[in-house]
């Protein structure tokens, strides 16, 4: 039986089953993974902020452990205690053998350091390709970057969702690193039903947390060029401000758009059902779980990123640079129904071979285990 502790601050939500609270890609797949290995027997440990409650508790066979409120302690002051303070704690309560983190942030140091000093194995996963870039772009505060730079070189082994990411982080930082593909849950072979080429009315799915990188702004240019379609919105911020309110008004005048807001994690599927494609216009990503998720069910993608040029080598849909490849291959895969039925086709072949649950879960399993060994 392995002994092991994963560190997701924001899983809470994710992990009791809620709606309610900020559920990333992060956070849903390290909730997997804490539920499939204690489903298999191991001792799991899930870290995350506290939320109402403070103490510790069991969910799903889960020590799900708390770190400290959030909003806790004295600005300025809080960063060492209750945060970093509260994490030791909570990371000395796990009593781990081995400890897993994903996504690039401060808290990759904090973690790399106590599992250092108290001779403990530190599996780390980047969660974008922005973890692999040495300019370190999404992290503004010197002390992140530090302690980022810290927890990267003093991790005992490190995951990376794409070839590209394994390039970037060795010509970046000199550090090797292996490809890990994520799972995503999705229908079983029994459940699975081929979808079904929409002629009339196509419906182009774009769903994601509301930030600058995502550029949301694209989606409502194109949509604007494609009043014949419609365009269903599916995210929110973490919290408003300019940047969301300019998006909010521009999505109020335009007819074709339907905004949803936060979508619950059940209603997902039938989302990607009722859609004829699934549209990303993100600056960047990692491997998005919401392509996971579409292709799982066949639903090709036309997207501004496109991981380790899968979608265009395997013909899961179409890459984009521009607004107007966007908008040309929305139109060529829903104007085209031979192509876009082989794109679907394409999407989920590869799903089953490459990231369904147990398939994904059976590697990881085999690391913690060569890790505690």
């Amino acid at each position: 039986m392995l002994n092991i502790c994963l560190v997701a601050h924001f899983a809470y939500d994710a992990i009791k089953g809620g709606n309610t609270g900020f559920i990333g890609g992060v956070e849903r797949q390290t909730t997997l993974m804490a539920k499939w290995l204690a489903e298999k027997g191991h001792k799991v440990s899930l870290l995350t902020w506290a939320d109402g409650n403070s103490e510790d508790e069991v969910i799903d066979g889960i020590n799900v452990i708390k770190i400290c409120r959030k909003d806790a302690g004295i600005p300025g002051v809080r960063f060492f205690y209750p945060r970093w303070s509260g994490l030791i704690s909570a990371m000395k309560r796990a009593n781990a053998d081995v400890y897993y983190q994903n996504c690039g942030e401060y808290i990759t140091g904090q973690i790399a350091m106590w599992c250092k000093l108290n001779n403990k194995q530190f599996l780390y996963s980047l969660a974008s390709d922005a973890d692999a870039d040495p300019a370190l772009p999404v992290m503004t505060k010197l002390r992140e970057r530090v302690l980022y730079r810290y927890g990267l070189r003093h991790a005992d082994h490190i995951l990376s969702q794409t070839e590209k990411q394994v390039n970037l982080l060795a010509s970046g930082f000199q550090l090797a690193s292996t490809v890990m593909p994520m799972p995503c849950p999705g229908p079983t072979e029994n459940q699975y039903q081929p979808l079904k080429y929409k002629k009339d009315k196509p419906t182009i799915l774009w769903a994601a947390r509301i930030h600058p990188c995502k550029r949301l702004e694209l989606l409502l240019e194109v949509a604007e060029s494609l009043p014949e379609f419609q365009f269903v919105v599916g995210g929110s911020p973490l919290e408003e401000d300019d940047y969301s309110d300019a998006l909010f008004n521009t999505m109020k005048r335009l007819d074709n758009v339907s905004y949803l807001g936060m979508v619950g994690r059940d209603d997902m599927p039938a989302l990607y059902r009722s859609s004829t494609l699934f549209c990303c216009t993100s600056e960047y990503e990692g491997f998005p779980n919401t392509f996971l998720e579409s292709w799982s069910n066949g639903l090709p993608i036309v997207s501004t990123f496109d991981p380790d040029d899968l979608i265009q080598k395997k013909q899961l849909g179409l890459p984009a640079t521009s607004k107007d490849e966007l908008i040309a291959g929305i139109r060529s895969l829903c104007k085209n129904e031979q192509q876009w039925s082989e794109c679907s086709h394409n999407a989920r072949s590869y799903y089953q071979n490459n990231h369904s649950v147990d398939e994904v879960m059976t590697r990881f399993e085999k690391v913690f285990k060569e890790l505690s060994n």
